[in-house]
């Protein structure tokens, strides 16, 4: 098992890691509209929001040699279920390989952030 850490993602906001790979798979952690380099919340509604959690996971898998297109599960977060539609314009320029996905509203994320994204990949 090797962790992945990469200064082009946000870190860790408790007691888990950004990402590991294990066995030729990785798997991120969820990423929240967090910008990596002065951890500020990425203003402006669910599409700027689902922008940056989507650059935050591919830093991720780029710090671990993988990317967007090895990407097979998905698991997806909204504040919001009447964003979905907005959410996945964006996500659909990203999510290329239309991996598997699970998408569910919650009643709250953290920092009051309007999606989080985490992915599972092959390397």
């Amino acid at each position: 098992m090797n962790i992945i850490s990469t200064e082009k993602a946000p870190g860790a906001i408790g007691p888990y890691s950004q990402g590991y790979e294990v066995n030729g798979f990785i798997f991120t952690s969820g990423q929240i509209p967090i910008h990596p380099q002065d951890g500020s919340i990425v203003s402006g509604g669910i599409e700027a929001q689902t922008e940056q959690s989507c650059k935050n996971v591919g830093a991720i898998l780029s710090s671990a040699g993988s990317g967007f297109e090895n990407v097979v599960k998905t698991t997806c977060f909204l504040a919001n279920m009447e964003d979905f539609a907005s959410f996945n314009q964006v996500y659909a320029k990203y999510f290329i390989s239309k991996p598997a996905r699970s998408c569910v509203a919650v009643k709250e994320l953290p920092k009051g952030v309007l999606c989080e994204i985490e992915a599972i990949a092959v390397k």
